[in-house]
């Protein structure tokens, strides 16, 4: 049993994951309650569902504009000093939520501008953190150091909305939106204290020739495309969240609590799979572990469609989600271990915007296809063609089905190998890890 339990080894042989550790736990618990709170606000100023509508395309513009060009920027300088940066941003805006909160200025423009701001600084944020992983722990520590943040991402999901209720219910909007400012604060402080992390060989200016750079490299290396892809076909075909309504009503008679016991069980299975993940760092064949979670998350959705009660409907999220975050694990860590460092914010930038676009463009799917035929259907056939869609893309890149990370070398094994670095000098003096990049399910998150 124990060893089914999420690997902390990278936390026990690297100072510097300690701190990014720590340091993401806070961010999410801030972000999650300001995440929570702002739609409740904009609801309850407007009580319109278009208004709420709109918070959502106010976060989700400034990823996609952001999400490639922030991968650019995290190669152009030191990788600390942006996170410090983008840190320091969002916690800025968190200031002005408190402030517009507690003074009741009730203005919608005035929150989507800070949901699209904070988004901006998030979008250039999380490429700049995948990049620094690999240059923090061993190689042979990336999936365990992946699984270990992709819990704090599901812990969050899953806390946030009680965390935030708590606070609007005992100090209103302004309590919530303070957490996220406290949680900010104490989080730079951590990482301020990581190394300086220089992209290899000094990195390069930040500009569109950069960008297309890194999209052609990606092009070139079937093994990193079929990350993204891969990714993109369970989203796109089988993402379920649009027909939980529809299910909750039509085959389960229930209401929205039962949408919503729907969702926990997606949430659920993901966290069972971050925390008991403790097998994944020992697999080395990523390409084909990540290939058969798709098969099972499509097969599990598709099998949602025939579900005759709400349990075993739950039943079969659950594994959904479980599946979902073995996938994101094997990617993640596939992507971080094959991409030059010099390139790695670039590629984690690409990744931001699949993992934003990738499930509103399943919702999409799902909706319409929902609307014309039922959403029996809509989840069976969304399954299935996710199975094939995978099939057809393991044909086309036999190389991803191959990969196989090496074995880690013994003189590496529990010394946090070349590629995790001391808190007494910078990473590129301390070595870096080989190549790169990532993404949390597709509730990184996600």
């Amino acid at each position: 049993m124990k060893e089914l339990l999420a690997d902390v080894t990278p936390l026990r042989r690297s100072p510097a994951f300690r701190r990014l550790f720590v340091g993401q736990c806070l961010t999410m618990v801030g972000s999650q309650v300001t995440q929570v709170a702002v739609p409740w606000q904009v609801y309850s100023a407007s009580h319109s569902s278009v208004a709420l509508g709109l918070v959502g395309l106010a976060a989700l513009l400034p990823i996609v504009v952001f999400g490639i060009y922030g991968g650019a920027i995290a190669d152009s300088m030191d990788r600390r000093r942006l996170i410090l940066i983008t840190s320091t941003g969002s916690a800025a805006v968190s200031v002005a939520l408190t402030v517009q909160a507690l003074v009741h200025t009730d203005s919608l423009w005035v929150l989507y501008a800070c949901v699209t701001v904070q988004a901006a600084f998030f979008a250039i944020d999380l490429p700049t953190r995948r990049a620094l992983l690999p240059r923090l722990v061993a190689p042979e520590d990336l999936p365990a150091a992946n699984a270990l943040l992709l819990l704090v991402f599901t812990v969050g999901i899953v806390g946030g909305p009680l965390a935030a209720s708590a606070a609007v219910s005992l100090g209103g909007y302004g309590a919530a939106y303070a957490v996220d400012v406290v949680c900010f604060l104490l989080a730079i402080t951590f990482i301020s204290g990581l190394p300086s992390v220089l992209p290899e060989g000094g990195g390069r200016r930040a500009d569109l020739s950069s960008v297309v750079e890194g999209i052609r490299y990606l092009k070139s290396r079937p093994v990193l495309w079929m990350c993204y892809v891969l990714d993109l076909n369970s989203t796109v075909l089988a993402m379920p969240t649009a027909l939980f309504p529809i299910l909750a009503v039509e085959r389960f008679h229930g209401g929205p609590e039962l949408a919503g016991y729907l969702s926990a069980a997606l949430a659920a299975g993901a966290f069972l799979g971050s925390m008991f993940g403790g097998w994944m760092p020992k697999v080395r064949r990523l390409g084909r572990a990540a290939l058969l979670a798709v098969f099972a998350w499509g097969l599990s959705l598709g099998a949602l469609g025939l579900a005759g009660s709400l349990w075993t409907a739950m039943l079969l999220l659950a594994v959904a989600g479980y599946a979902d975050t073995v996938s994101a694990v094997e990617r993640s860590s596939i992507l971080q271990h094959e991409t030059p460092d010099e390139l790695r914010g670039r590629t984690s930038g690409v990744l931001t915007v699949v993992g934003a676009g990738g499930p509103r463009l399943g919702d999409v799917r799902a909706g319409l296809v929902s609307a014309a035929v039922g959403p029996a259907v809509a989840a069976v056939s969304g399954g299935v063609a996710c199975v094939l869609g995978a099939l057809a893309l393991a044909k086309a890149a036999p190389e991803f089905t191959r990969y196989r990370m090496a074995e880690p070398k013994p003189a590496e094994q529990g010394t946090g190998g070349q590629g995790a670095a001391s808190e007494q000098g910078t990473a590129s003096e301390q070595g870096a890890a080989a190549p790169d990049s990532a993404q949390a399910p597709a509730l990184a998150d996600d």
